[in-house]
């Protein structure tokens, strides 16, 4: 069998150039998350089956990688269903881990606990544009926080280390599954069907309010449920005002607190913010896992044509594990596309050091190549970056290509001139 040069399809090669970019958004993320308190963790690739499949990963758990058992737990020829085969899988998100972790550590870990993860997950999606089977994830949660304050430090450092990044004008969309819920009871749609109505709420972006309407029709929901429904939608506005519209519409079938607690997120994050970017209330944002409770956002980004990340807050997820729930809130940036729209614009990491070429004739004397070597190294320890090859016959293509690699200054030894 012929081995096979390409990686496996969803999967890549990361080249010199974009491993630059990566490792130094990981450094600035550890930087600004860390100056808000975000401490480093990690947690292994593989989890329990039963975890991944808990139901809480919403149309991710479709897309599992799962693991055979091994050994002599591995019986094929007697196995009558997947459960005999199948016992642990390759993670599809950070969260699920970090909530296994949190329940396993609480007794030494401080409260509330401020996390940053970062590591590679996977999924057997369908690969396409800023999209992989395997990719790089990056998350911040707050653990044991049930105010607001949680909802706030999230998006501000997020913001933060996006605006350090260079992106501008970018949109954090927020909205609430509590909203969500009111609006589909204040509409008279039954709650059995919540998720259906907002699966199809989600496509609004892609299909107006109009499409919405027909596929909600083809449901079989009654005209006076979609009528009020998506009248309140052509009432709303994407700011403050929104959001008290509808404290006041919803005020039978809606704690008033959780339109206060919004407005008072939007306003503070408006108000405290050093990064460029509006924060907008969009009562159409649904985000797919079925694991959030009450705030949700996403980064929508115009040079991207869509989401950079999201999260929210999910307050049931622990204690499906412990059998208590404790406040929890997250927030995942999009890092492979982060790092996919810093390529696209040409984007040069600040700050590096000066990078220099030595190129060596070749068979260069032992005791003149030393002293080479100790140059190059008095030059490192000065804070130059210095690289020693053999000068090849095509010297200029060479040059080129070490150009291209950032090298911006050749020095040339010859042994009949050291």
């Amino acid at each position: 069998m012929a081995l096979k040069k390409k990686p496996v399809t969803g999967m890549k090669d990361i080249l010199p150039k974009e491993m630059e970019i990566r490792n130094y958004v990981m450094n600035m993320i550890r930087e600004t998350y860390g100056k808000f308190g975000f401490s480093s963790i990690e947690t292994p690739c593989v989890e329990h089956i039963e975890n991944l499949s808990s139901k809480q990963g919403g149309e991710n758990e479709k897309l599992i990688f799962k693991i055979l058992k091994r050994g002599e737990k591995l019986k094929l020829d007697t196995a009558k269903e997947e459960a005999d085969l199948v016992d642990s899988g390759l993670r599809y998100d950070l969260t699920v881990p970090l909530s296994r972790y949190y329940s396993n550590n609480a007794n030494d870990l401080p409260a509330p606990f401020k996390a940053l993860q970062m590591g590679n997950v996977w999924r057997a999606d369908r690969p396409q544009r800023g999209r992989f089977r395997q990719f790089m994830q990056c998350d911040i949660d707050i653990l044991g926080e049930p105010t607001y304050l949680a909802e706030i430090e999230l998006v501000l450092a997020t913001t933060t280390l996006l605006g350090k990044l260079d992106f501008h004008n970018f949109t954090i969309r927020i909205n609430d599954r509590k909203i969500l819920k009111a609006m589909a009871q204040y509409s008279g749609f039954p709650e059995e069907s919540f998720d259906t109505v907002f699966i199809i709420l989600d496509k609004m972006d892609k299909i107006g309010l109009e499409g919405v309407a027909g596929e909600l029709e083809k449901e079989g929901f009654s005209k006076e449920s979609i009528d009020t429904y998506l009248g309140m939608f052509r009432e709303i506005t994407g700011d403050i005002d929104g959001v008290r519209y509808l404290k006041e519409k919803l005020k039978d079938v809606l704690d008033p607190k959780v339109a206060e607690d919004l407005e008072t997120i939007i306003v503070s994050v408006d108000a405290v913010k050093t990064a460029d970017f509006k924060i907008a209330f969009d009562p159409t944002l649904v985000r797919g896992m079925s694991y959030y409770t009450g705030p949700i956002f996403e980064i929508a980004m115009d040079e991207f044509g869509g989401s950079v990340g999201g999260g929210g807050r999910y307050d049931e997820m622990i204690g499906k594990f412990t059998g208590q729930n404790i406040s929890a809130c997250g927030f995942s940036i999009g890092f492979e596309r982060i790092v996919m729209l810093l390529l696209e614009r040409g984007y040069e990491v600040p700050g590096t050091s000066a990078k220099k070429a030595y190129l060596i004739e070749k068979n260069m004397p032992a005791d003149k190549l030393l002293k080479i070597l100790k140059q190059a190294e008095e030059e490192r320890c000065r804070g130059t970056q210095v690289n020693l090859a053999i000068m090849k016959k095509n010297k200029k293509f060479q040059k080129e290509q070490m150009t291209a690699e950032g090298y911006t200054e050749f020095v040339e030894f010859f042994r009949d001139k050291l």
